[in-house]
């Protein structure tokens, strides 16, 4: 029979009271446990920690990785980042060979593609920081210093095309590939669904849009 055992994370004590992304991480593991585990299956522990995605001391995700080791049982999360946000102690688990992880978002990806998405996601999160950083000094600089209406228009403007950038980085290393192999942008679009990349609103991928980012990729090539 397969084994797992299920860890969720929530960022804080609020969210740990109120249920708050527990559900909906729950729900990201029943699809999963529904739609792609081997029959019959079973769940011999389930773990939570509220804690920051920062903080890698988190006793009950001890509790889980011990327990899966201990009984050969694949370690199942919601979603990559429910472990940790650094790719170095995400690597460290990958390079356990003791351990077993199986992440429910992104159901038939191996440890090395893993591995690659958790490196693009630590990239996002650093480009994200810098671009918008550089785009509120690039509106200082322009003398956007007495607020009002218009400039906070224009804040926001720079921090919408920051973010469309950053988003674009984030998949540069899985789109260019792709469309340089000759793939269309609706095979690029049900790629990008299958290795679990959200879209800004969190909905599916359309060729329009895989459109927009290889058109920002290009830009700032």
């Amino acid at each position: 029979m397969k084994q797992y055992v299920t860890y969720r994370r929530v960022s804080t004590t609020e969210q740990g009271r109120s249920g708050l992304g527990l559900e909906a991480q729950t729900r990201d593991i029943d699809l999963f446990l529904a739609n792609y585990s081997d029959e019959p299956f079973e769940v011999i522990g389930d773990f939570t920690d509220v804690l920051s995605g920062a903080d890698n001391e988190r006793p009950e995700l001890t509790k889980a990785i011990t327990l899966a080791k201990q009984t050969g049982a694949e370690l199942l999360v919601a979603k990559l980042d429910r472990l940790s946000r650094k790719v170095s102690f995400i690597a460290t688990l990958m390079d356990d060979k003791k351990l077993s992880l199986r992440v429910a978002s992104m159901p038939h990806a191996d440890k090395f593609q893993l591995h690659v998405y958790a490196a693009l996601a630590e990239q996002e999160r650093e480009f994200i920081s810098k671009r918008t950083k550089a785009a509120l000094q690039a509106a200082k600089a322009r003398g956007q210093k007495l607020g009002g209406m218009r400039d906070a228009t224009m804040k926001r403007n720079e921090a919408v095309k920051a973010n469309a950038a950053a988003r674009a980085e984030k998949v540069r290393g899985l789109v260019l590939p792709l469309r340089g192999a000759g793939r269309s942008l609706r095979e690029i679009a049900e790629e990008l669904d299958k290795a679990g990349v959200a879209t800004a609103r969190g909905g599916a991928w359309s060729a329009a849009q895989v459109k927009r980012i290889i058109e920002r990729l290009e830009a700032n090539s």
